[in-house]
């Protein structure tokens, strides 16, 4: 009977717990981030390489399109790595024209002064130079970028963080303009997947970002667009976003400064 009991005490534990994320993670999806600019804001997403908009930053784009944010990108290469340049700027236009970034307010920078290299550090003073001309000229208010860690630990997301943090330090960032950083996380979370939900709704740090079911299924139009990724990897995890396929899930989570 004390078995019968355990188990039974077990299973409440459980059902109580599935029911609380479950709500949880309702809830989220419907209430409008805190700490985000409201509707009508200037928004502009910056990354290193085409393709980064869909792995990394799908869940926080198209959230912010249903805050109805004006939004734009900024990429720092064309993603030549491979020799394949061309073909991911037009891919990197096709998945903007999914996430609700109109061709207009897309800019990518082809030059050798920002390779697409994970062996190469971009100087961070060019970077920060070139992103406040953009920031000024496009009256831009909130900025997203990668965090220190660049999820990935690629070091021309690494450069970006470095060169918005910069800005922020020296107070050059106008006026009401803030920045979310795409929280990296550590390898054990990475994997674990819907295990880690819990642990990521009671940890967020400042923004979290949950996708809709009418959302999952817009981001996953994004697959065509980008023949050499799994399209798990657009919606890939909890609360942050990975390079690794695994499963489908729905969010990100940021980290965020102003001014």
């Amino acid at each position: 009977m004390e078995v019968v009991g355990f188990l039974c005490l077990a299973a409440a534990i459980l059902a109580w717990g599935f029911l609380w994320v479950w709500d949880s993670w309702e809830r989220m999806k419907s209430q409008e981030p805190a700490g985000v600019p409201g509707d009508g804001s200037r928004t502009l997403l910056v990354i290193a390489h085409p393709d980064d908009e869909a792995m990394f930053f799908a869940p926080t784009v198209l959230g912010l399109a249903r805050l109805r944010h004006r939004l734009s990108l900024l990429c720092f290469s064309a993603g030549n790595y491979y020799n394949q340049g061309e073909v991911r700027k037009k891919e990197l236009l096709q998945s903007c024209d999914v996430l609700g970034i109109p061709s207009s307010s897309i800019m990518i920078i082809d030059n050798r002064d920002f390779p697409d290299d994970p062996d190469v550090q971009w100087d961070t003073e060019r970077v920060a130079s070139i992103l406040l001309q953009h920031i000024d000229a496009n009256g831009i208010n909130l900025v997203v970028t990668f965090d220190a860690g660049g999820v990935s630990g690629h070091c021309n997301h690494v450069a970006l963080y470095a060169a918005v943090r910069t800005l922020h330090s020296e107070g050059k960032l106008p006026n009401g303009c803030s920045v979310l950083t795409l929280q990296s996380v550590n390898v054990l979370r990475k994997y674990i997947s819907l295990l880690d939900l819990p642990f990521s709704l009671l940890h967020t740090r400042d923004v979290l970002f949950v996708l809709t079911s009418k959302e999952v299924a817009r981001a996953k139009i994004i697959k065509p667009c980008l023949e050499d990724f799994d399209v798990r990897q657009i919606l890939q995890n909890v609360i942050n976003e990975r390079t690794t396929p695994s499963s489908i899930v729905m969010g990100t989570q940021h980290q965020s400064f102003k001014t």
